[in-house]
């Protein structure tokens, strides 16, 4: 059990800016060498131009130097087994791998463990453009 990736993400939920949605979300990534980057979603006035807690993990990810991402959690206050957005899927497609674990949490821990292949089968695929993943 992860549950150190899951306290990551419900720690970083705590520090939602979601005045609009009032939906608090958390999120945590795991590398394979044991670093882990959260993030929270975070709301601006044009909502929803905002940030997915996701999309946020994913940017301390990036900045952190990256990686081989062997986990996601994904913690949302208000409802149960939260799985990111279309958006976030195609995201988090793009940096983790097929058997990537993805934990879908509620407020007490890890609910339901899913590979990134059973969440999005059917991604967009960088190949299909010329280019490697980045």
């Amino acid at each position: 059990m992860s549950k150190d990736l899951f306290d990551a993400a419900f720690a970083a939920m705590q520090k939602t800016h979601s005045p609009y949605s009032r939906f608090p979300v958390g999120a945590a990534i795991r590398t394979s060498d044991g670093r882990i980057y959260s993030g929270c979603n975070i709301e601006v006035i044009s909502y929803p131009e905002g940030w997915c807690a996701e999309t946020t993990a994913l940017s301390h990810f990036v900045m952190g130097g990256g990686g081989t991402i062997t986990e996601i959690a994904v913690v949302a206050e208000k409802k149960a087994k939260c799985t990111p957005c279309g958006g976030c899927r195609q995201r988090l497609a793009e940096f983790a791998g097929p058997e990537t674990r993805l934990h879908l949490c509620d407020n007490n821990g890890i609910v339901e463990t899913l590979t990134m292949k059973e969440l999005f089968p059917y991604g967009f695929e960088a190949e299909v453009l010329g280019k490697g993943a980045a």
